[in-house]
């Protein structure tokens, strides 16, 4: 096998993480010696044992001389666990295949050059795009503090997301909705506006994994979010938190009773998306799911700080000038102004497909 096929395996290791690391990234490694793979290992969950030296500690072969691969470059510092660098040192590997370096400024190259100085070969950039691509959120979080935005919807093929009467249920199938759920495993929160709330009252959870739910986030600046919703119903068992603006202490203390968790951002009257990132970020949100109603995603693009869209299209057309269109808002003037996606791929789910790609904001 080549070195790209030894950290594919590696890749494909890092996605059993998903879900449980963040806002750790995702990260997997490959010990090879003598052309067999003598041990691998993945970093499982947020506090837990780094890929690396789950792999190592799970070999009793003398690994004297054994090539590692990993998607990330090695910690070099004492955290939650010790440094991966010290156990790769400990177990005498010869060489270290790495993916993508490691942004946060605590490695940054050091674990790179630890392992140099201690006479490992070390070689970077193994299916670098593929590393990275692995973990967006993390790359921005750590070097940034602001979580990373995805937004998502699902419309016809006439770009509508319900009918003229409200109807939205549903617009793509089954296949396209359980690829939703794949989704909301990725991101630490899935975040709506309160039209969403009082029109569909939905629950917002992961419902292909126990315990992986993400935290459901609420801009509700008037603090209208109804105290026999779902969402408030199940908030002591799925974290919750609605952001306001402007509220009555009565339904303060009753929410808060609910177990829902309340921070307030006032700016105008208004909940400001940004300033409410940067706290979410604070909290060690490192990535949010935007599911919201036309005026929300408006409002949300209108931010800057949306970096990826997934839009979900099913083979229909249901027409009506007064249905609702997925982005609304004051739109731009120009079509040279559009905001222009790329890197796009066409995922096939069903008979719907979902488009993905980056904002690009250089345009």
């Amino acid at each position: 096998m080549t070195k790209y096929e030894y950290m594919q395996l590696a890749l494909d290791l890092a996605q059993k993480g998903l879900g449980h690391t963040a806002p750790n990234p995702m990260v997997g490694c490959i010990v090879v010696k003598d052309g067999r793979i003598v041990a691998q290992g993945y970093h499982e969950k947020y506090g837990g044992y780094h890929a690396e030296r789950n792999a190592l500690l799970h070999c009793e072969e003398d690994l004297t001389g054994a090539e590692l691969y990993v998607t990330l470059e090695p910690c070099c510092h004492e955290g939650k666990t010790p440094p991966c660098t010290d156990i790769i040192l400990e177990r005498g590997i010869g060489s270290v295949y790495i993916g993508a370096m490691d942004p946060n400024p605590l490695v940054a190259g050091k674990g790179a050059q630890i392992l140099k100085d201690h006479g490992v070969e070390v070689e970077t950039g193994i299916l670098e795009k593929e590393c990275k691509e692995l973990n967006e959120p993390f790359f921005q979080y750590i070097s940034s503090g602001i979580p990373y935005v995805a937004m998502k919807y699902a419309m016809t093929m006439d770009g509508k997301i319900a009918t003229y009467t409200g109807d939205s249920k549903w617009v793509t199938g089954e296949v396209a909705r359980h690829h939703v759920h794949e989704l909301r495993k990725r991101y630490s929160a899935i975040m709506v506006g309160i039209g969403t709330v009082l029109v569909d009252n939905p629950m917002l959870n992961c419902r292909i994994e126990e315990g992986v739910d993400p935290l459901r986030v609420i801009c509700d600046s008037n603090l209208r979010i109804p105290l026999d919703s779902r969402i408030v119903a199940t908030a002591k068992e799925v974290p919750t938190l609605v952001a306001y603006a402007e509220g009555n202490e009565e339904k303060e203390k009753q929410l808060a009773q609910a177990g829902v968790d309340l921070i307030r951002i006032n700016e105008g009257g208004r909940v400001d998306f940004v300033k409410l990132m940067k706290k979410l970020g604070e909290r060690g949100i490192d990535s949010a799911l935007v599911e919201g109603g036309g005026t929300f995603h408006g409002t949300v693009l209108k931010s800057g700080l949306v970096k990826r869209i997934y839009c979900y299209m099913a083979p229909k057309l249901i027409g009506g000038k007064e249905a609702k269109s997925p982005v609304e808002g004051d739109g731009f003037s120009l079509m040279r102004e559009a905001m222009e996606i790329t890197d796009t791929q066409i995922i096939k789910l069903g008979e719907d497909i979902c488009i993905t790609g980056r904002v690009d904001r250089s345009a």
